[in-house]
Protein backbone atom coordinates (compact mmCIF):
# COMPACT_ATOMS: atom_id res chain seq x y z
CA UNK A 1 0.00 0.00 0.00
CA UNK A 2 2.83 2.37 0.89
CA UNK A 3 4.55 1.76 -2.47
CA UNK A 4 1.35 1.82 -4.54
CA UNK A 5 0.31 5.14 -3.02
CA UNK A 6 3.83 6.56 -3.53
CA UNK A 7 4.20 7.09 0.19
CA UNK A 8 0.90 8.89 0.71
CA UNK A 9 -0.62 6.01 2.66
CA UNK A 10 1.44 4.21 5.31
CA UNK A 11 -0.46 1.30 6.84
CA UNK A 12 2.15 0.94 9.59
CA UNK A 13 4.12 -2.15 10.52
CA UNK A 14 2.55 -5.56 10.08
CA UNK A 15 1.76 -7.90 12.96
CA UNK A 16 4.82 -10.00 12.03
CA UNK A 17 7.08 -6.92 11.98
CA UNK A 18 5.74 -5.79 15.34
CA UNK A 19 6.27 -9.26 16.81
CA UNK A 20 9.88 -9.34 15.61
CA UNK A 21 10.53 -5.85 16.98
CA UNK A 22 9.12 -6.86 20.37
CA UNK A 23 11.27 -9.99 20.44
CA UNK A 24 14.38 -7.98 19.61
CA UNK A 25 13.58 -5.56 22.43
CA UNK A 26 13.34 -8.48 24.86
CA UNK A 27 16.62 -9.96 23.69
CA UNK A 28 18.41 -6.60 24.01
CA UNK A 29 17.06 -5.89 27.48
CA UNK A 30 19.51 -5.28 30.34
CA UNK A 31 20.68 -8.14 32.55
CA UNK A 32 20.33 -7.76 36.31
CA UNK A 33 23.33 -9.97 37.07
CA UNK A 34 26.78 -9.47 35.56
CA UNK A 35 26.97 -13.02 34.22
CA UNK A 36 24.41 -15.60 33.13
CA UNK A 37 25.00 -19.31 32.42
CA UNK A 38 22.85 -21.34 30.04
CA UNK A 39 23.32 -25.10 29.67
CA UNK A 40 22.18 -27.02 26.57
CA UNK A 41 21.47 -30.70 27.25
CA UNK A 42 20.40 -33.92 25.60
CA UNK A 43 21.08 -37.57 26.42
CA UNK A 44 20.92 -38.41 22.72
CA UNK A 45 23.49 -37.38 20.12
CA UNK A 46 22.75 -35.99 16.68
CA UNK A 47 19.58 -34.18 17.78
CA UNK A 48 20.66 -30.61 17.05
CA UNK A 49 22.03 -29.80 20.51
CA UNK A 50 25.17 -28.04 19.31
CA UNK A 51 23.26 -26.33 16.51
CA UNK A 52 20.74 -25.06 19.07
CA UNK A 53 23.54 -23.75 21.31
CA UNK A 54 25.20 -21.92 18.42
CA UNK A 55 21.96 -20.59 16.91
CA UNK A 56 20.88 -19.22 20.28
CA UNK A 57 24.33 -17.80 21.00
CA UNK A 58 24.58 -16.18 17.57
CA UNK A 59 21.27 -14.35 17.99
CA UNK A 60 22.16 -13.19 21.51
CA UNK A 61 25.58 -11.99 20.37
CA UNK A 62 24.25 -10.25 17.28
CA UNK A 63 21.36 -8.49 19.02
CA UNK A 64 23.05 -7.55 22.29
CA UNK A 65 26.02 -5.30 22.86
CA UNK A 66 27.72 -7.45 25.49
CA UNK A 67 30.00 -10.46 25.14
CA UNK A 68 28.58 -13.95 24.57
CA UNK A 69 30.62 -17.16 24.53
CA UNK A 70 29.79 -20.80 23.73
CA UNK A 71 31.89 -23.36 25.62
CA UNK A 72 32.32 -26.96 24.49
CA UNK A 73 32.00 -29.19 27.56
CA UNK A 74 31.80 -32.54 25.74
CA UNK A 75 34.11 -34.96 27.62
CA UNK A 76 36.44 -35.72 24.70
CA UNK A 77 35.83 -32.90 22.26
CA UNK A 78 32.47 -32.09 20.72
CA UNK A 79 31.47 -30.58 17.40
CA UNK A 80 31.16 -26.98 18.54
CA UNK A 81 34.09 -25.76 16.44
CA UNK A 82 32.51 -27.30 13.33
CA UNK A 83 30.02 -24.41 13.55
CA UNK A 84 32.80 -21.83 13.17
CA UNK A 85 34.46 -21.08 9.79
CA UNK A 86 37.83 -22.83 9.57
CA UNK A 87 39.99 -19.65 9.33
CA UNK A 88 38.39 -18.37 12.55
CA UNK A 89 38.94 -21.51 14.63
CA UNK A 90 41.30 -21.08 17.59
CA UNK A 91 44.44 -23.17 17.80
CA UNK A 92 44.28 -23.34 21.60
CA UNK A 93 41.56 -24.78 23.80
CA UNK A 94 40.05 -24.79 27.28
CA UNK A 95 42.88 -26.93 28.68
CA UNK A 96 45.41 -24.41 27.41
CA UNK A 97 43.47 -21.57 29.00
CA UNK A 98 43.30 -23.41 32.33
CA UNK A 99 47.04 -24.04 32.25
CA UNK A 100 47.64 -20.30 31.88
CA UNK A 101 44.81 -19.01 34.05
CA UNK A 102 47.17 -17.20 36.44
CA UNK A 103 48.35 -14.99 33.57
CA UNK A 104 44.86 -14.04 32.35
CA UNK A 105 44.35 -10.42 33.37
CA UNK A 106 42.53 -8.81 30.45
CA UNK A 107 39.90 -9.70 27.86
CA UNK A 108 42.60 -9.73 25.20
CA UNK A 109 44.32 -12.53 27.13
CA UNK A 110 41.23 -14.72 26.84
CA UNK A 111 40.79 -13.92 23.15
CA UNK A 112 44.03 -15.77 22.48
CA UNK A 113 42.07 -18.97 23.22
CA UNK A 114 38.72 -18.27 21.52
CA UNK A 115 37.43 -17.93 17.99
CA UNK A 116 34.78 -15.38 17.02
CA UNK A 117 32.05 -15.82 14.42
CA UNK A 118 30.74 -12.94 12.26
CA UNK A 119 27.76 -12.78 14.67
CA UNK A 120 30.28 -11.87 17.43
CA UNK A 121 29.60 -15.16 19.25
CA UNK A 122 32.86 -16.51 20.65
CA UNK A 123 33.80 -20.20 20.80
CA UNK A 124 35.95 -21.99 23.35
CA UNK A 125 36.74 -25.60 22.43
CA UNK A 126 37.44 -28.40 24.87
CA UNK A 127 40.02 -30.03 22.58
CA UNK A 128 39.61 -32.88 20.10
CA UNK A 129 42.38 -35.30 21.16
CA UNK A 130 41.25 -37.51 24.09
CA UNK A 131 44.87 -38.12 25.08
CA UNK A 132 46.18 -34.59 24.60
CA UNK A 133 43.07 -32.97 26.10
CA UNK A 134 41.56 -35.15 28.86
CA UNK A 135 37.96 -34.54 29.88
CA UNK A 136 37.36 -31.50 32.06
CA UNK A 137 36.86 -32.41 35.70
CA UNK A 138 34.44 -30.81 38.15
CA UNK A 139 37.23 -28.56 39.43
CA UNK A 140 38.45 -27.73 35.93
CA UNK A 141 35.03 -26.47 34.89
CA UNK A 142 34.69 -24.35 38.03
CA UNK A 143 38.06 -22.73 37.33
CA UNK A 144 37.02 -22.17 33.72
CA UNK A 145 33.69 -20.69 34.78
CA UNK A 146 35.44 -18.20 37.05
CA UNK A 147 37.58 -17.02 34.14
CA UNK A 148 34.63 -16.74 31.75
CA UNK A 149 32.42 -14.82 34.17
CA UNK A 150 35.05 -12.08 34.46
CA UNK A 151 34.93 -11.21 30.77
CA UNK A 152 31.55 -12.35 29.37
CA UNK A 153 27.94 -11.51 30.13
CA UNK A 154 26.52 -14.78 28.83
CA UNK A 155 28.02 -18.27 28.68
CA UNK A 156 26.30 -21.07 26.77
CA UNK A 157 27.67 -24.49 27.68
CA UNK A 158 27.25 -27.18 25.04
CA UNK A 159 27.33 -30.46 26.98
CA UNK A 160 28.02 -33.98 25.82
CA UNK A 161 25.38 -36.70 25.83
CA UNK A 162 26.52 -38.29 29.09
CA UNK A 163 24.91 -36.91 32.22
CA UNK A 164 27.54 -38.53 34.42
CA UNK A 165 30.74 -37.16 32.92
CA UNK A 166 33.10 -35.54 35.47
CA UNK A 167 32.22 -31.89 34.88
CA UNK A 168 28.43 -32.27 34.81
CA UNK A 169 27.93 -31.63 38.52
CA UNK A 170 29.78 -28.31 38.30
CA UNK A 171 28.01 -27.38 35.06
CA UNK A 172 24.57 -27.85 36.60
CA UNK A 173 25.48 -26.41 40.00
CA UNK A 174 26.46 -23.15 38.29
CA UNK A 175 23.66 -23.07 35.69
CA UNK A 176 21.05 -20.32 35.71
CA UNK A 177 18.83 -22.13 33.22
CA UNK A 178 18.75 -25.26 31.09
CA UNK A 179 17.65 -25.95 27.53
CA UNK A 180 16.70 -29.55 26.71
CA UNK A 181 16.85 -30.39 23.01
CA UNK A 182 14.30 -32.90 21.75
CA UNK A 183 14.24 -34.27 18.18
CA UNK A 184 10.81 -34.90 16.71
CA UNK A 185 10.93 -38.68 16.91
CA UNK A 186 9.56 -41.20 19.40
CA UNK A 187 12.95 -42.33 20.69
CA UNK A 188 14.18 -38.74 20.73
CA UNK A 189 11.21 -37.67 22.84
CA UNK A 190 11.86 -40.51 25.27
CA UNK A 191 15.49 -39.42 25.58
CA UNK A 192 14.52 -35.80 26.20
CA UNK A 193 12.01 -36.82 28.86
CA UNK A 194 14.68 -39.00 30.45
CA UNK A 195 16.91 -35.91 30.61
CA UNK A 196 14.21 -33.98 32.47
CA UNK A 197 13.61 -36.99 34.75
CA UNK A 198 17.31 -37.18 35.54
CA UNK A 199 17.42 -33.52 36.51
CA UNK A 200 14.40 -33.93 38.79
CA UNK A 201 15.80 -36.98 40.60
CA UNK A 202 19.39 -35.80 40.95
CA UNK A 203 18.98 -32.57 42.85
CA UNK A 204 18.09 -30.23 39.98
CA UNK A 205 14.31 -30.16 40.15
CA UNK A 206 14.24 -26.35 40.01
CA UNK A 207 16.26 -26.35 36.79
CA UNK A 208 13.96 -29.02 35.36
CA UNK A 209 10.81 -27.02 36.13
CA UNK A 210 12.26 -23.82 34.66
CA UNK A 211 13.90 -25.38 31.62
CA UNK A 212 13.01 -24.63 28.00
CA UNK A 213 12.44 -27.59 25.71
CA UNK A 214 13.42 -27.11 22.08
CA UNK A 215 11.74 -29.35 19.53
CA UNK A 216 14.52 -29.52 17.00
CA UNK A 217 14.26 -29.82 13.20
CA UNK A 218 10.48 -29.78 13.22
CA UNK A 219 8.90 -31.09 10.03
CA UNK A 220 5.56 -32.56 9.07
CA UNK A 221 5.78 -36.21 10.03
CA UNK A 222 3.07 -38.86 10.36
CA UNK A 223 5.13 -40.69 12.99
CA UNK A 224 4.63 -38.19 15.81
CA UNK A 225 1.97 -35.69 16.85
CA UNK A 226 3.89 -32.45 17.43
CA UNK A 227 1.00 -30.76 19.24
CA UNK A 228 0.71 -33.69 21.64
CA UNK A 229 4.48 -33.76 22.14
CA UNK A 230 4.46 -30.05 22.92
CA UNK A 231 1.62 -30.44 25.41
CA UNK A 232 3.47 -33.29 27.12
CA UNK A 233 6.60 -31.20 27.67
CA UNK A 234 4.56 -28.12 28.60
CA UNK A 235 3.46 -29.98 31.73
CA UNK A 236 7.08 -30.47 32.74
CA UNK A 237 8.92 -27.35 31.56
CA UNK A 238 8.63 -23.58 31.49
CA UNK A 239 8.25 -23.29 27.72
CA UNK A 240 8.35 -25.43 24.59
CA UNK A 241 9.60 -23.92 21.33
CA UNK A 242 9.96 -25.36 17.84
CA UNK A 243 12.96 -24.94 15.56
CA UNK A 244 11.97 -25.91 12.00
CA UNK A 245 14.02 -27.86 9.50
CA UNK A 246 16.39 -25.68 7.53
CA UNK A 247 18.69 -26.59 4.62
CA UNK A 248 21.48 -24.41 5.99
CA UNK A 249 21.45 -26.15 9.38
CA UNK A 250 21.36 -29.57 7.75
CA UNK A 251 24.83 -28.85 6.32
CA UNK A 252 26.25 -29.28 9.82
CA UNK A 253 28.83 -26.54 9.26
CA UNK A 254 29.19 -22.93 10.38
CA UNK A 255 25.91 -21.24 11.30
CA UNK A 256 25.28 -18.06 9.31
CA UNK A 257 22.12 -16.34 10.52
CA UNK A 258 21.75 -14.57 7.16
CA UNK A 259 21.39 -17.93 5.40
CA UNK A 260 18.58 -19.21 7.61
CA UNK A 261 15.03 -19.29 6.38
CA UNK A 262 13.01 -16.44 7.92
CA UNK A 263 10.94 -18.88 9.99
CA UNK A 264 14.09 -20.49 11.41
CA UNK A 265 15.68 -17.16 12.27
CA UNK A 266 12.45 -16.10 13.97
CA UNK A 267 12.41 -19.35 15.97
CA UNK A 268 15.90 -18.69 17.31
CA UNK A 269 14.90 -15.11 18.08
CA UNK A 270 11.94 -16.43 20.09
CA UNK A 271 14.27 -18.79 21.94
CA UNK A 272 16.67 -15.95 22.68
CA UNK A 273 13.81 -13.78 23.96
CA UNK A 274 12.61 -16.59 26.24
CA UNK A 275 16.11 -17.06 27.63
CA UNK A 276 16.67 -13.30 28.03
CA UNK A 277 13.44 -12.97 30.02
CA UNK A 278 15.27 -14.64 32.91
CA UNK A 279 18.08 -12.09 32.83
CA UNK A 280 15.87 -9.47 34.47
Amino acid sequence: MFTVSRGLINPGESRAERHRRELCALVRGPAVSDHHRIVVLSMKGGVGKTTTAVGLGAVLAEERGDRVIAVDAAPHGGTLLDRLPTPLRPQRHARDLLARRETVKRYSDVRAFTGQAPSRLEFLASGTDPEGYPALSDGDYRHLARIVERFYSICITDCGTGMLHPAMRAILDLADQVIVVCPTSVDGARSALATVDWLETNGYAALARSCVTVLSRVAKSPSIDLDQLERHFSDRCRRVLRIPEDPHLEEGGPVDLARLRPATHLAYLELAAEVAAVFR
